[in-house]
Protein backbone atom coordinates (compact mmCIF):
# COMPACT_ATOMS: atom_id res chain seq x y z
CA UNK A 1 0.00 0.00 0.00
CA UNK A 2 2.92 2.41 0.34
CA UNK A 3 4.43 2.23 -2.50
CA UNK A 4 1.11 2.93 -4.07
CA UNK A 5 0.54 5.91 -2.33
CA UNK A 6 4.28 6.82 -3.38
CA UNK A 7 3.70 6.30 -7.37
CA UNK A 8 0.50 7.79 -6.82
CA UNK A 9 1.89 10.64 -5.33
CA UNK A 10 4.90 10.55 -7.10
CA UNK A 11 2.66 10.72 -10.42
CA UNK A 12 0.99 13.85 -9.00
CA UNK A 13 3.43 15.49 -8.32
CA UNK A 14 5.70 15.19 -11.20
CA UNK A 15 1.87 16.62 -12.75
CA UNK A 16 2.17 14.48 -16.30
CA UNK A 17 5.83 15.54 -16.89
CA UNK A 18 6.64 12.49 -17.85
CA UNK A 19 5.19 9.53 -20.38
CA UNK A 20 6.92 6.89 -18.11
CA UNK A 21 8.06 6.85 -14.21
CA UNK A 22 10.18 3.93 -12.83
CA UNK A 23 9.79 3.09 -8.81
CA UNK A 24 12.66 1.63 -7.70
CA UNK A 25 13.47 -0.04 -3.45
CA UNK A 26 16.36 -0.84 -2.42
CA UNK A 27 19.07 -1.72 0.66
CA UNK A 28 21.63 1.18 1.05
CA UNK A 29 24.67 1.06 3.11
CA UNK A 30 22.92 1.12 6.37
CA UNK A 31 20.65 -1.46 5.55
CA UNK A 32 17.64 0.98 5.58
CA UNK A 33 15.18 0.41 2.56
CA UNK A 34 15.36 3.33 0.42
CA UNK A 35 12.62 4.06 -2.49
CA UNK A 36 13.59 6.28 -5.92
CA UNK A 37 11.63 7.34 -9.26
CA UNK A 38 13.25 7.36 -12.46
CA UNK A 39 10.97 9.71 -15.07
CA UNK A 40 12.43 10.07 -18.51
CA UNK A 41 12.25 14.08 -19.59
CA UNK A 42 10.18 14.80 -22.64
CA UNK A 43 12.27 17.67 -23.82
CA UNK A 44 15.72 17.25 -22.78
CA UNK A 45 17.34 14.14 -24.45
CA UNK A 46 20.86 14.17 -22.06
CA UNK A 47 20.63 15.53 -18.20
CA UNK A 48 22.76 18.99 -18.18
CA UNK A 49 25.65 18.23 -15.66
CA UNK A 50 26.19 22.16 -14.72
CA UNK A 51 21.64 22.22 -13.99
CA UNK A 52 22.07 19.10 -12.12
CA UNK A 53 18.96 17.55 -13.45
CA UNK A 54 15.61 18.87 -11.68
CA UNK A 55 16.67 20.25 -8.28
CA UNK A 56 13.05 20.15 -7.12
CA UNK A 57 11.96 17.01 -8.02
CA UNK A 58 14.98 15.82 -6.34
CA UNK A 59 14.81 17.56 -3.45
CA UNK A 60 10.84 16.05 -2.78
CA UNK A 61 12.10 12.40 -3.21
CA UNK A 62 14.97 12.99 -0.78
CA UNK A 63 12.72 13.70 1.73
CA UNK A 64 10.28 11.06 0.62
CA UNK A 65 12.81 8.59 1.33
CA UNK A 66 13.63 9.78 4.49
CA UNK A 67 10.35 10.33 5.70
CA UNK A 68 9.91 6.34 4.12
CA UNK A 69 12.72 5.02 5.83
CA UNK A 70 11.60 6.31 9.54
CA UNK A 71 8.29 5.40 9.13
CA UNK A 72 9.86 1.69 8.02
CA UNK A 73 12.14 1.71 11.55
CA UNK A 74 8.82 2.09 13.34
CA UNK A 75 7.12 -0.47 11.86
CA UNK A 76 9.75 -2.74 12.75
CA UNK A 77 9.83 -1.75 16.42
CA UNK A 78 6.34 -2.28 16.82
CA UNK A 79 6.45 -5.27 15.21
CA UNK A 80 8.67 -7.27 17.73
CA UNK A 81 5.94 -8.48 19.88
CA UNK A 82 6.73 -6.23 23.18
CA UNK A 83 4.25 -5.12 25.64
CA UNK A 84 2.29 -1.73 25.68
CA UNK A 85 4.43 1.09 26.45
CA UNK A 86 7.91 -0.82 25.60
CA UNK A 87 10.89 1.25 24.08
CA UNK A 88 11.97 1.01 20.47
CA UNK A 89 13.97 -1.81 20.19
CA UNK A 90 12.37 -4.11 22.46
CA UNK A 91 13.54 -2.63 25.77
CA UNK A 92 10.94 -2.79 28.78
CA UNK A 93 9.87 -0.64 31.05
CA UNK A 94 11.40 -1.53 34.89
CA UNK A 95 8.83 -0.24 36.58
CA UNK A 96 6.20 -2.15 34.57
CA UNK A 97 8.05 -5.35 35.21
CA UNK A 98 8.54 -4.91 38.78
CA UNK A 99 4.10 -4.25 38.58
CA UNK A 100 4.07 -7.35 36.86
CA UNK A 101 5.95 -9.19 39.39
CA UNK A 102 3.74 -8.16 42.15
CA UNK A 103 0.55 -8.73 40.17
CA UNK A 104 1.51 -12.45 39.24
CA UNK A 105 2.96 -12.60 43.16
CA UNK A 106 -0.43 -10.96 44.84
CA UNK A 107 -3.02 -13.49 42.21
CA UNK A 108 -0.31 -16.89 43.18
CA UNK A 109 -1.08 -16.21 46.92
CA UNK A 110 -4.96 -15.70 46.54
CA UNK A 111 -4.45 -19.11 44.63
CA UNK A 112 -3.13 -20.52 47.71
CA UNK A 113 -5.15 -18.51 50.28
CA UNK A 114 -8.58 -20.45 48.02
CA UNK A 115 -6.82 -23.71 48.85
CA UNK A 116 -6.42 -23.12 52.30
CA UNK A 117 -10.01 -22.01 52.47
CA UNK A 118 -11.79 -24.97 51.03
CA UNK A 119 -9.83 -27.39 53.14
CA UNK A 120 -10.78 -26.01 56.02
CA UNK A 121 -14.44 -26.17 54.44
CA UNK A 122 -14.05 -29.68 54.13
CA UNK A 123 -12.45 -30.41 57.73
CA UNK A 124 -15.61 -27.88 58.85
CA UNK A 125 -17.91 -30.23 56.81
CA UNK A 126 -16.49 -33.72 58.61
CA UNK A 127 -16.82 -31.89 62.15
CA UNK A 128 -20.38 -30.99 61.54
CA UNK A 129 -21.24 -34.32 60.34
CA UNK A 130 -19.68 -36.28 63.16
CA UNK A 131 -21.26 -33.49 66.09
CA UNK A 132 -24.18 -34.41 64.24
CA UNK A 133 -24.15 -37.89 64.53
CA UNK A 134 -23.29 -37.46 68.33
CA UNK A 135 -25.78 -35.60 69.10
CA UNK A 136 -28.66 -37.97 67.59
CA UNK A 137 -27.05 -40.51 69.35
CA UNK A 138 -27.82 -38.49 72.07
CA UNK A 139 -30.86 -37.74 71.77
CA UNK A 140 -31.93 -41.17 71.01
CA UNK A 141 -30.39 -42.06 74.83
CA UNK A 142 -32.27 -39.48 76.50
CA UNK A 143 -35.96 -40.57 74.77
CA UNK A 144 -34.74 -44.40 75.56
CA UNK A 145 -34.10 -43.12 79.15
CA UNK A 146 -37.72 -40.82 79.87
CA UNK A 147 -39.16 -43.48 78.06
CA UNK A 148 -37.91 -46.66 80.03
CA UNK A 149 -40.64 -47.40 83.09
CA UNK A 150 -39.21 -49.73 86.35
CA UNK A 151 -40.50 -52.79 86.47
CA UNK A 152 -42.79 -53.50 88.95
CA UNK A 153 -41.41 -55.92 92.08
CA UNK A 154 -42.19 -58.50 93.77
CA UNK A 155 -43.58 -56.91 96.91
CA UNK A 156 -46.52 -55.17 94.83
CA UNK A 157 -47.00 -52.99 91.91
CA UNK A 158 -45.38 -49.24 92.13
CA UNK A 159 -42.71 -50.62 94.57
CA UNK A 160 -39.17 -50.95 93.45
CA UNK A 161 -37.06 -53.71 94.29
CA UNK A 162 -33.16 -54.80 93.70
CA UNK A 163 -31.75 -58.08 94.24
CA UNK A 164 -29.61 -58.25 97.30
CA UNK A 165 -26.60 -59.18 96.67
CA UNK A 166 -24.71 -62.53 97.84
CA UNK A 167 -22.60 -62.38 100.78
CA UNK A 168 -19.25 -61.18 100.06
CA UNK A 169 -15.91 -62.14 100.94
CA UNK A 170 -14.01 -60.36 103.42
CA UNK A 171 -10.61 -58.66 101.47
CA UNK A 172 -7.42 -58.70 103.47
CA UNK A 173 -4.81 -55.85 102.83
CA UNK A 174 -2.37 -57.01 100.07
CA UNK A 175 0.18 -55.68 98.42
CA UNK A 176 -0.23 -52.99 95.72
CA UNK A 177 1.20 -54.68 92.92
CA UNK A 178 -0.84 -57.60 93.99
CA UNK A 179 -4.15 -56.04 93.57
CA UNK A 180 -3.58 -54.29 90.68
CA UNK A 181 -2.37 -58.62 89.28
CA UNK A 182 -5.35 -59.37 90.96
CA UNK A 183 -8.00 -56.64 89.64
CA UNK A 184 -7.08 -57.02 85.75
CA UNK A 185 -7.86 -61.06 86.76
CA UNK A 186 -10.87 -61.03 88.62
CA UNK A 187 -12.85 -57.56 87.69
CA UNK A 188 -16.30 -58.52 88.32
CA UNK A 189 -19.66 -56.31 86.11
CA UNK A 190 -21.57 -54.69 88.55
CA UNK A 191 -24.46 -55.96 86.43
CA UNK A 192 -24.32 -59.36 87.97
CA UNK A 193 -25.15 -57.98 91.28
CA UNK A 194 -28.14 -55.42 90.22
CA UNK A 195 -30.95 -55.98 88.26
CA UNK A 196 -30.93 -53.30 85.45
CA UNK A 197 -33.42 -50.61 85.90
CA UNK A 198 -33.89 -47.27 84.53
CA UNK A 199 -36.01 -45.52 87.54
CA UNK A 200 -37.46 -42.15 86.64
CA UNK A 201 -36.07 -38.93 88.43
CA UNK A 202 -38.53 -36.64 90.51
CA UNK A 203 -37.96 -33.02 89.22
CA UNK A 204 -35.51 -31.13 90.52
CA UNK A 205 -35.53 -27.22 91.09
CA UNK A 206 -33.79 -24.96 88.29
CA UNK A 207 -30.54 -24.85 89.90
CA UNK A 208 -28.55 -26.28 86.53
CA UNK A 209 -28.54 -30.03 87.84
CA UNK A 210 -29.64 -33.13 86.10
CA UNK A 211 -28.69 -36.22 84.68
CA UNK A 212 -25.58 -37.08 83.04
CA UNK A 213 -26.27 -38.34 79.76
CA UNK A 214 -22.84 -37.81 77.85
CA UNK A 215 -19.30 -38.17 78.28
CA UNK A 216 -16.93 -36.45 75.68
CA UNK A 217 -13.76 -37.48 74.82
CA UNK A 218 -10.37 -36.69 77.20
CA UNK A 219 -8.61 -33.75 76.61
CA UNK A 220 -4.97 -33.97 78.06
CA UNK A 221 -3.44 -31.49 79.97
CA UNK A 222 -0.33 -32.65 81.29
CA UNK A 223 1.94 -35.55 81.82
CA UNK A 224 4.10 -36.31 84.92
CA UNK A 225 7.87 -36.87 83.67
CA UNK A 226 8.94 -39.72 85.93
CA UNK A 227 7.31 -43.30 87.10
CA UNK A 228 6.28 -41.29 90.20
CA UNK A 229 3.18 -39.43 88.49
CA UNK A 230 2.24 -43.28 87.21
CA UNK A 231 -0.95 -42.68 89.88
CA UNK A 232 -1.79 -39.50 90.94
CA UNK A 233 -4.97 -36.49 91.55
CA UNK A 234 -5.03 -33.39 90.22
CA UNK A 235 -7.45 -30.95 90.83
CA UNK A 236 -8.88 -27.39 91.27
CA UNK A 237 -10.68 -25.94 93.99
CA UNK A 238 -14.88 -25.06 92.58
CA UNK A 239 -15.19 -22.77 95.76
CA UNK A 240 -11.84 -20.82 96.28
CA UNK A 241 -11.04 -18.93 98.71
CA UNK A 242 -9.00 -15.78 98.76
CA UNK A 243 -5.91 -15.53 97.92
CA UNK A 244 -6.65 -18.42 95.72
CA UNK A 245 -8.77 -18.57 92.51
CA UNK A 246 -10.30 -20.80 90.16
CA UNK A 247 -7.10 -20.86 88.30
CA UNK A 248 -5.06 -22.67 90.83
CA UNK A 249 -4.79 -26.01 90.01
CA UNK A 250 -3.63 -28.55 92.30
CA UNK A 251 -1.55 -31.84 92.12
CA UNK A 252 -0.33 -34.77 94.31
CA UNK A 253 2.17 -37.53 92.68
CA UNK A 254 0.83 -40.95 95.01
CA UNK A 255 3.49 -43.59 94.22
CA UNK A 256 5.25 -43.74 97.16
CA UNK A 257 4.91 -45.08 100.79
CA UNK A 258 5.28 -41.31 102.19
CA UNK A 259 3.25 -38.98 100.17
CA UNK A 260 3.45 -35.36 101.23
CA UNK A 261 4.07 -33.29 98.54
CA UNK A 262 1.24 -30.81 97.41
CA UNK A 263 2.19 -28.54 94.14
CA UNK A 264 0.41 -26.25 93.55
CA UNK A 265 0.36 -23.94 90.14
CA UNK A 266 -1.06 -20.65 89.23
CA UNK A 267 -2.85 -22.35 86.38
CA UNK A 268 -2.84 -24.99 84.00
CA UNK A 269 -0.63 -23.95 81.77
CA UNK A 270 1.55 -23.97 84.51
CA UNK A 271 0.72 -26.85 85.37
CA UNK A 272 1.49 -28.69 81.52
CA UNK A 273 4.57 -27.32 81.63
CA UNK A 274 6.13 -28.73 85.21
CA UNK A 275 7.15 -25.76 87.02
CA UNK A 276 4.90 -25.43 90.42
CA UNK A 277 4.63 -22.19 92.09
CA UNK A 278 4.93 -23.61 95.23
CA UNK A 279 5.11 -26.85 97.03
CA UNK A 280 3.29 -27.84 100.35
CA UNK A 281 4.73 -30.28 102.62
CA UNK A 282 1.94 -32.36 104.57
CA UNK A 283 2.43 -32.66 108.51
CA UNK A 284 0.76 -36.26 107.58
CA UNK A 285 1.39 -38.57 104.34
CA UNK A 286 -1.92 -39.41 102.47
CA UNK A 287 -2.85 -42.51 101.16
CA UNK A 288 -4.53 -43.32 97.33
CA UNK A 289 -6.22 -40.95 95.00
CA UNK A 290 -9.33 -40.01 96.98
CA UNK A 291 -8.11 -36.23 97.67
CA UNK A 292 -10.07 -32.90 96.96
CA UNK A 293 -9.62 -29.70 97.01
CA UNK A 294 -13.09 -27.83 98.34
CA UNK A 295 -13.33 -24.09 100.08
CA UNK A 296 -9.38 -23.84 100.34
CA UNK A 297 -8.75 -26.70 102.21
CA UNK A 298 -7.18 -29.94 100.93
CA UNK A 299 -8.87 -32.92 102.10
CA UNK A 300 -7.55 -36.14 101.79
CA UNK A 301 -7.08 -39.81 103.49
CA UNK A 302 -4.14 -40.80 106.28
CA UNK A 303 -2.06 -43.06 105.84
CA UNK A 304 -2.68 -46.52 106.90
CA UNK A 305 -6.15 -45.15 108.73
CA UNK A 306 -9.65 -44.74 107.92
CA UNK A 307 -9.44 -41.08 109.36
CA UNK A 308 -9.43 -38.18 106.73
CA UNK A 309 -8.28 -34.82 107.46
CA UNK A 310 -8.50 -30.89 105.64
CA UNK A 311 -5.33 -29.65 105.61
CA UNK A 312 -5.70 -25.57 105.03
CA UNK A 313 -3.78 -24.26 102.27
CA UNK A 314 -3.50 -20.65 103.57
CA UNK A 315 -2.26 -21.92 107.30
CA UNK A 316 -0.44 -24.91 105.79
CA UNK A 317 -1.72 -26.88 109.20
CA UNK A 318 -4.43 -29.39 109.24
CA UNK A 319 -7.32 -28.15 110.82
CA UNK A 320 -10.08 -31.04 111.20
CA UNK A 321 -9.61 -34.93 111.60
CA UNK A 322 -12.50 -37.50 111.50
CA UNK A 323 -12.19 -40.82 112.04
CA UNK A 324 -15.36 -42.42 109.36
CA UNK A 325 -17.09 -45.88 111.00
CA UNK A 326 -15.84 -48.62 110.25
CA UNK A 327 -14.60 -48.01 106.72
CA UNK A 328 -11.99 -50.32 105.19
CA UNK A 329 -8.61 -48.86 104.31
CA UNK A 330 -5.04 -49.58 103.00
CA UNK A 331 -6.41 -52.51 100.35
CA UNK A 332 -9.71 -53.74 102.19
CA UNK A 333 -12.74 -52.26 99.87
CA UNK A 334 -10.62 -50.28 96.86
CA UNK A 335 -12.18 -49.92 93.02
CA UNK A 336 -10.87 -52.57 90.75
CA UNK A 337 -7.95 -51.24 89.98
CA UNK A 338 -6.00 -51.58 93.58
CA UNK A 339 -3.98 -48.75 94.72
CA UNK A 340 -5.73 -48.55 98.32
CA UNK A 341 -8.36 -46.55 97.32
CA UNK A 342 -10.85 -47.74 100.01
CA UNK A 343 -11.94 -44.23 100.96
CA UNK A 344 -12.34 -41.65 98.18
CA UNK A 345 -13.69 -38.20 98.24
CA UNK A 346 -15.75 -35.77 96.10
CA UNK A 347 -17.58 -32.65 95.56
CA UNK A 348 -20.53 -31.76 93.74
CA UNK A 349 -23.14 -29.35 93.61
CA UNK A 350 -23.85 -30.24 97.45
CA UNK A 351 -21.12 -30.35 99.04
CA UNK A 352 -18.47 -32.63 100.44
CA UNK A 353 -18.63 -36.40 100.07
CA UNK A 354 -16.71 -39.20 100.81
CA UNK A 355 -17.34 -43.09 99.42
CA UNK A 356 -15.87 -46.01 101.16
CA UNK A 357 -17.17 -49.37 102.28
CA UNK A 358 -17.64 -51.36 105.49
CA UNK A 359 -17.83 -55.07 106.97
CA UNK A 360 -21.37 -54.55 107.72
CA UNK A 361 -21.89 -53.71 104.18
CA UNK A 362 -20.57 -56.10 102.79
CA UNK A 363 -18.00 -54.68 100.33
CA UNK A 364 -21.04 -52.50 98.69
CA UNK A 365 -20.32 -48.74 98.02
CA UNK A 366 -21.41 -46.61 101.42
CA UNK A 367 -22.09 -42.53 100.86
CA UNK A 368 -21.65 -40.37 103.83
CA UNK A 369 -21.97 -36.44 103.53
CA UNK A 370 -19.36 -34.80 105.07
CA UNK A 371 -19.37 -31.06 107.09
CA UNK A 372 -16.21 -29.23 105.31
CA UNK A 373 -15.05 -27.43 108.34
CA UNK A 374 -15.55 -30.60 111.03
CA UNK A 375 -15.85 -33.36 108.64
CA UNK A 376 -18.43 -35.00 111.05
CA UNK A 377 -20.93 -36.97 109.01
CA UNK A 378 -24.78 -35.66 108.54
CA UNK A 379 -25.49 -38.49 106.48
CA UNK A 380 -25.09 -41.68 105.43
CA UNK A 381 -26.66 -43.85 101.90
CA UNK A 382 -26.08 -47.50 101.53
CA UNK A 383 -26.45 -48.71 97.72
CA UNK A 384 -25.94 -52.45 96.27
CA UNK A 385 -22.92 -51.44 94.12
CA UNK A 386 -19.61 -53.57 95.07
CA UNK A 387 -17.18 -51.26 95.39
CA UNK A 388 -14.46 -53.91 94.15
CA UNK A 389 -16.83 -54.68 91.34
CA UNK A 390 -16.34 -50.80 89.65
CA UNK A 391 -13.31 -48.99 88.68
CA UNK A 392 -13.60 -45.45 90.42
CA UNK A 393 -17.03 -42.93 90.87
CA UNK A 394 -17.67 -39.50 91.34
CA UNK A 395 -20.57 -37.53 92.29
CA UNK A 396 -23.24 -34.98 90.02
CA UNK A 397 -25.99 -33.45 92.14
CA UNK A 398 -26.10 -35.57 94.54
CA UNK A 399 -25.81 -38.99 92.36
CA UNK A 400 -23.47 -41.69 92.67
CA UNK A 401 -21.88 -42.34 88.92
CA UNK A 402 -19.58 -45.95 88.72
CA UNK A 403 -17.18 -46.67 85.74
CA UNK A 404 -17.34 -50.34 84.42
CA UNK A 405 -13.70 -50.84 83.89
CA UNK A 406 -10.05 -48.76 84.48
CA UNK A 407 -8.32 -50.60 81.02
CA UNK A 408 -11.20 -51.02 78.62
CA UNK A 409 -10.20 -48.33 76.17
CA UNK A 410 -14.04 -48.26 75.10
CA UNK A 411 -15.91 -48.57 79.46
CA UNK A 412 -19.18 -47.14 80.30
CA UNK A 413 -20.71 -45.08 83.12
CA UNK A 414 -22.76 -48.28 83.81
CA UNK A 415 -24.60 -47.52 87.35
CA UNK A 416 -26.26 -44.36 89.23
CA UNK A 417 -27.18 -44.18 92.43
CA UNK A 418 -29.35 -41.38 93.71
CA UNK A 419 -29.36 -40.00 97.18
CA UNK A 420 -32.70 -38.25 96.51
CA UNK A 421 -35.07 -41.43 95.99
CA UNK A 422 -32.26 -43.99 97.20
CA UNK A 423 -32.93 -46.14 93.90
CA UNK A 424 -30.01 -47.36 91.87
CA UNK A 425 -30.36 -47.61 88.16
CA UNK A 426 -28.43 -49.51 85.15
CA UNK A 427 -26.81 -47.00 82.45
CA UNK A 428 -24.38 -47.44 79.65
CA UNK A 429 -23.02 -43.88 78.52
CA UNK A 430 -19.53 -44.71 76.42
CA UNK A 431 -16.29 -43.62 78.32
CA UNK A 432 -13.40 -43.77 77.04
CA UNK A 433 -10.13 -44.71 78.68
CA UNK A 434 -7.56 -43.82 76.25
CA UNK A 435 -4.49 -44.33 78.41
CA UNK A 436 -5.58 -47.68 79.78
CA UNK A 437 -5.48 -46.92 83.36
CA UNK A 438 -7.55 -44.78 85.03
CA UNK A 439 -6.24 -44.34 88.61
CA UNK A 440 -8.12 -41.02 89.72
CA UNK A 441 -11.29 -39.39 88.39
CA UNK A 442 -13.52 -36.71 90.21
CA UNK A 443 -16.29 -34.00 89.03
CA UNK A 444 -15.60 -30.14 89.08
CA UNK A 445 -18.93 -28.48 89.57
CA UNK A 446 -17.59 -25.25 88.83
CA UNK A 447 -15.75 -25.99 85.46
CA UNK A 448 -18.92 -28.55 84.31
CA UNK A 449 -15.93 -31.32 83.36
CA UNK A 450 -14.78 -34.96 85.23
CA UNK A 451 -10.87 -34.35 85.92
CA UNK A 452 -8.83 -37.83 85.74
CA UNK A 453 -5.53 -39.16 85.82
CA UNK A 454 -4.91 -42.21 83.13
CA UNK A 455 -1.09 -43.78 83.29
CA UNK A 456 0.81 -40.37 83.51
CA UNK A 457 -1.75 -38.27 82.11
CA UNK A 458 -3.86 -35.34 83.02
CA UNK A 459 -7.13 -35.34 81.51
CA UNK A 460 -10.28 -33.40 81.40
CA UNK A 461 -13.59 -34.84 80.01
CA UNK A 462 -16.79 -32.48 79.31
CA UNK A 463 -20.31 -33.81 80.25
CA UNK A 464 -23.82 -32.66 79.45
CA UNK A 465 -26.69 -33.03 81.73
CA UNK A 466 -30.13 -33.40 80.67
CA UNK A 467 -32.95 -30.80 82.83
CA UNK A 468 -34.98 -33.46 84.90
Amino acid sequence: MLGVWLLLWGSVALGGRADTAFLHRAHDSSGHCTYSFTVASPVEAACPEAAGGVPELRAELAALAARLSRLESRERGMGDSGPRGAEPGGARDPQQVALTARLEAAYGELLRAKSRLEEEKGRLEREKEELGRRLESSAQEISRLRAARCPPGREGPGRDTLRAPAKAPRWEPQPLAYQELQSERTEVPVSRLLEETALGRPGKEDSGCGQLVWVGEPVVFGRADSIAGKYGVWMKDPEPVPPFTRDNTWRVDTVGTEVRQLFQYEEAEQLARGYPAKVHILPRPLESTGAVIYRGGLFFQLRHSRSVARYDLRGETITAEREIPGAGYHGQYPYSWGGYTDIDLAVDETGLWVIYSTEKARGAIVLSKLDPETLEIRRTWDTNIRKRGVANSFLICGTLYTVSSYSAPNATINFAYDTATGTSRALSIPFENRFRYLSMLDYNPAERQLFAWDSFNMVTYPVRLSRA
